[in-house]
């Protein structure tokens, strides 16, 4: 049974390692069993901590049968070696798991709301479950100003052991799931939990807490915080977004937010623009290509094919061109190995696009769908399967009409 002298002290990052045993694991690795460490295992929501005993990197540590397993790459002989543990892995831990204490209590105490399930991350923000679907932003800031309130006042974080029989006289935010020798983690005055993680000594080495954002999961609303060192990486990283920002607008990281609302105003003007310059574009190709038309019994037909054009392009025009008096038109699109083909037919044609569509995409193996005025299909074709796709489309046209006989 491995000694967990992180409990009474997890703020000893530096100790002398006593090897008793280098087992073999699965994929070559080695399990190295002390008899006393430091080195805080995977468990309860909670990454394992790394470092080093010896000259060997510890990958991993895990419980296996009441010993602790430090997993390193080499096999270590018996005997005593320095150990060192990753300090700011360790504190990065110890400030989300007791941020999470202090964030889960204040839900309760500003909402009335339990925490179900978290998890605990030091470079990824970590996450708190609750028992609801979703919660107004104000609760949200509320529970988040009142769980600063309390890192602000340094309050003492204690933790020790009770048994089964002192159970009823703690105040649990939620009962043990353990029996026998019990770990309480006390924030005072806020908070009573069961706990076998590593948390600060006080609330206000944590730092601060923020929020940054919500989802839904399983009816649950899990909350993302990131707190500490991973706090302060968050807040550098969103004023570094913010300054360069600004200084692509030319402006004080203060007008930020009045500039993006002017580029948006003048986007939407130039995207209206845009399109109506897209329609008068659609409506002139249109034109040349309905002059360009092949005559088939007493009807204008249109076949065009338009490499790098895409798929709703070539449905846009075919669009404009069925609008036209007597134009049957079959318009294609090849990118990337993959053919579209887009089949119009006006209304006094007679013709079925659905049909004129599917008598070109059969001999190709493809397929598609739509209405009789407007049809489309497609799919992966080599390209030298492209030089005959329009040879056939006048008979296809005859064999496509309703009206023609």
């Amino acid at each position: 049974m491995t000694e967990l002298l992180y409990f009474d002290d997890p703020l000893t990052f530096e100790f002398t390692a006593e090897v008793q045993e280098a087992r073999a694991l699965e994929g070559g690795r080695y399990g190295l069993v002390l008899p006393r460490t430091f080195f805080y295992p995977t468990g309860g929501g909670q990454e394992h901590d790394t470092g080093a005993i010896g000259e060997e990197r510890v990958l991993d540590v895990h419980k296996a049968n009441g010993e602790i397993l430090h997993v390193v790459e080499t096999r270590l002989a018996s005997g005593e070696y320095p150990a060192r543990i990753d300090r700011q892995r360790r504190m990065r831990a110890m400030q989300h798991h007791t941020g999470q204490h202090i964030l889960s209590a204040s839900f309760l105490e500003v909402a009335g709301i339990e925490s179900l399930s978290a998890n605990i991350n030091g470079d990824t923000p970590s996450t708190i479950d609750l028992d609801t679907e979703a919660l107004e932003p104000e609760i949200l800031w509320k529970a988040e100003l009142y769980a600063n309130g309390i890192l602000f006042e340094n309050r003492e974080v204690r933790s020790y052991f009770v048994t089964d029989a002192d159970i009823p006289t703690i105040p649990f935010r939620r009962p043990p799931k353990v029996s026998g020798q019990i770990r309480v983690v006390e924030v005072v005055g806020l908070d009573y939990t069961p706990c076998g993680g590593t948390h600060c000594p006080n609330t206000g080495m944590v730092g601060i807490l923020k929020i940054v954002r919500t989802e839904r999961v399983n009816q649950k609303l899990r909350v993302h915080f990131v707190a500490g060192y991973q706090a302060l990486d968050y807040f550098e990283s969103y004023q570094a977004a913010a300054h360069q920002a600004a200084a692509r607008l030319e402006i004080g990281v203060d007008g930020i937010p009045a500039a993006l609302e002017r580029k948006l105003d003048q986007l939407k003007e130039a995207q209206a623009e845009l399109e109506n310059l897209r329609r008068e574009y659609l409506a002139a190709e249109a034109d040349r290509l309905e002059a360009a038309a092949g005559e088939v019994a007493g009807l204008r037909l249109v076949t065009a094919l338009e490499r790098g054009r895409s798929a709703s392009e070539l449905r846009a025009l075919a669009q404009t061109l069925r609008r036209m008096p007597k134009v049957v038109a079959v318009l294609a699109g090849y990118v990337d190995g993959k053919l579209t083909l887009v089949a119009g037919c006006a209304g006094d044609t007679g013709v079925d696009a659905r049909e004129l569509l599917r008598q070109h995409l059969h001999p190709l193996g493809l397929k598609g769908g739509g209405d009789a005025s407007l049809a489309q299909g497609g799919g992966l074709l080599a390209e030298e399967r492209l030089s005959g796709l329009f040879e056939n489309s006048e008979s296809y046209v005859l064999g496509a009409g309703t009206a023609l006989s």
